[in-house]
């Protein structure tokens, strides 16, 4: 099957999960690859929802997606951003537990999916897989507690500052060096800042008015990174 151009499903899945793939043993790739599966999600399309029970490892190849936890009157709080390459949904399934969040398409998107049973049988096997899995959970909790500090602690320009340089080191920019490479709407920006879409527009102008940014519809400029980063770590 052809996913997109010359780039076979084969080769699309050993680029998304390279550092596994690197790991893994020639008998184990071949078990993993007869069992892994591509799937196409369209924008805003669940990939999984919360307090369901989990069946897959997920490793995102193309595209964008958002973990994020319905809140009090609907409101959404995104908790991260997954980009091509990396792992998401596994806390649930390491742990024998439902899914805390969910997990939809921020835009079009192709998901590598590992059945669990699949990657436990590897887990078990590979001591090296282990480690880095829990390699990979401990950064989770890392970027867990250090968000935690700044959606609680820090003022809503300090939260916006952080929420734009977290996104340019995920994500980078485009050819000018300044414009991310994500385009949000001013409520995804709000729930990934932990304030209203209001303060989150009026907070964007402000910014834009002292020359830190430069924003033009839903593609944001970082025209200032220093004094971003001075904001954000003023909270």
């Amino acid at each position: 099957m052809v996913i997109a151009g010359k780039e076979t499903e084969k080769e699309l899945v050993r680029q998304a999960i390279n550092e596994l793939w690197e790991l893994l043993t020639g008998q184990q790739r071949l078990f993993l690859m007869s069992h892994v599966s591509l799937e196409k999600f369209k924008k805003n399309e669940f990939i999984y929802h919360e307090d369901e029970t989990p069946a897959y490892l997920y490793c995102l190849a193309k595209g964008k997606v958002k973990i994020f936890k319905e809140g009090i009157g609907g409101r959404s709080q995104i908790v991260r951003m997954a980009k091509p390459e990396g792992f998401f949904g596994y806390r649930a399934g390491f742990a024998e537990d439902q899914y805390s969040t969910s997990a939809a398409a921020f835009e079009n998107a192709v998901v590598c999916k590992i059945p669990l049973p699949v990657i436990m049988d590897i887990v078990h096997e590979n001591n090296e897989v282990a480690i880095y899995f829990i390699k990979q959970l401990a950064n989770l909790l890392r970027h867990a507690d250090e968000q935690t500090v700044n959606l609680t602690q820090k003022h809503i320009r300090g939260r916006l500052a952080e929420a734009l340089l977290r996104l340019k080191s995920k994500y980078g920019t485009e050819e000018d060096g300044i414009t991310l490479s994500i385009s949000l709407s001013r409520e995804d920006l709000a729930n990934l800042s932990n304030m209203t879409t209001s303060n989150a527009i009026r907070t964007l102008s402000a910014f834009a008015s002292e020359k830190l940014i430069a924003i033009d519809g839903k593609n944001i400029k970082l025209l200032d990174e220093a004094k971003l980063h001075k904001t954000s770590m003023n909270g």
